[in-house]
């Protein structure tokens, strides 16, 4: 399914507003010189979802598993630009993508996710006096809406983080160390009901579910990163260092967010914070042969029965 749109916006803004040259700035090698452009590739999904009355296994908690093939589309839709009139400073004109994300299971071809919305891309502000930014605005049909803000530099190669797996304790530090809460399903020599059966991610290895980030350093390996432009972006402003500093969030309908506390009330999963970075990649393979490539790793927090569990999706995509 393709973003069936000629849509681009044609708004008129007032003398002396500035127009970048390129609205799309950093998010330009997203589409390229084109207005469309589709990614495609493979990738990793882990989820610790909730388990209400041994539907899935014993416990209340399933670790899903999936082994996964990726459509991301993009589409141009910044036209002249995308006002935003200024109460407090001159309007802005942004510069916008609409997108299209489709994950499928590589095991039995049954659909995932499915995700429209908006990247765009900001420019410096005087009020509030930020930086110019990138955010992306999504719609998520389980019942989230997201809207990551964040900055984009450029870099030689990617760097890969390790990206923990591991539940913690609600309101703890999200530093992987901290009041870590482990459970046998992280562990693939344990068997366990609780857990996707490992016949459906056939290959997958200890380290790999330890640090889902190794499928993106393992996918390069063999690959010659010329240049590389990075998309930092989080939910969470009020981390330290934030940029920018204020804005953002996720919401969540009734039934993910819950009423009360446990073990009376709570959330059946309300997620409560996301973070992702993407790097658009020029790479030459052993062969020689340049071309263009689009990584990610993304984590969200879902919270329920007290703890903060990982959700975390990679994948790595060509065009």
């Amino acid at each position: 399914m393709a973003i069936e749109t000629n849509f681009r916006f044609s708004h008129k803004f007032a003398r002396g507003t500035k127009i970048a040259a390129d609205l799309l700035g950093p998010l330009r090698g997203f589409v390229g010189n084109n207005q469309k452009r589709a990614w495609k590739g493979t990738g990793f999904n882990l989820v610790w979802r909730p388990n209400f009355n041994g539907m899935s296994g014993p416990k209340d908690f399933f670790l899903e598993l999936f082994l996964t093939n990726e459509t991301l589309e993009f589409t141009d839709i910044s036209g002249t630009g995308i006002a935003n009139r200024g109460l407090l400073q001159t309007d802005i004109a942004l510069g916008g993508l609409g997108y299209l994300q489709q994950i499928d299971d590589q095991f039995d071809k049954s659909h995932q996710h499915f995700e429209p919305g908006v990247w765009a891309n900001i420019p410096a502000t005087t009020d509030p006096n930020e930086s110019p930014t990138v955010v992306r605005m999504g719609s998520i049909p389980h019942g989230t809406t997201i809207n990551l803000q964040g900055r984009s530099l450029s870099a030689q190669k990617p760097q890969f983080d390790t990206a923990s797996i591991t539940p913690f304790q609600i309101v703890s530090p999200e530093d992987g160390r901290t009041n870590l809460v482990h459970f046998d399903e992280e562990d693939l020599s344990k068997p366990s009901t609780s857990r996707t059966p490992l016949n459906q991610v056939t290959g997958l290895t200890q380290q790999q579910l330890s640090n889902p980030n190794l499928f993106l350093s393992q996918a390069i390996a063999q690959q010659t990163i010329i240049s590389t432009t990075v998309l930092i972006i989080s939910s969470d402003s009020s981390a330290a260092n934030s940029v920018p500093d204020v804005g953002g969030g996720t919401d969540n309908i009734a039934f993910l967010a819950g009423k009360g506390a446990p073990p009376n009330g709570g959330p059946n999963a309300d997620a409560l914070r996301v973070t992702a970075t993407f790097w658009i990649e020029k790479v030459r393979d052993q062969h020689g042969k340049e071309f263009d490539q689009v990584q990610y790793t993304q984590r969200v927090l879902l919270n329920f029965n007290g703890l903060s569990w990982p959700h975390i999706t990679i994948a790595t995509l060509t065009d």
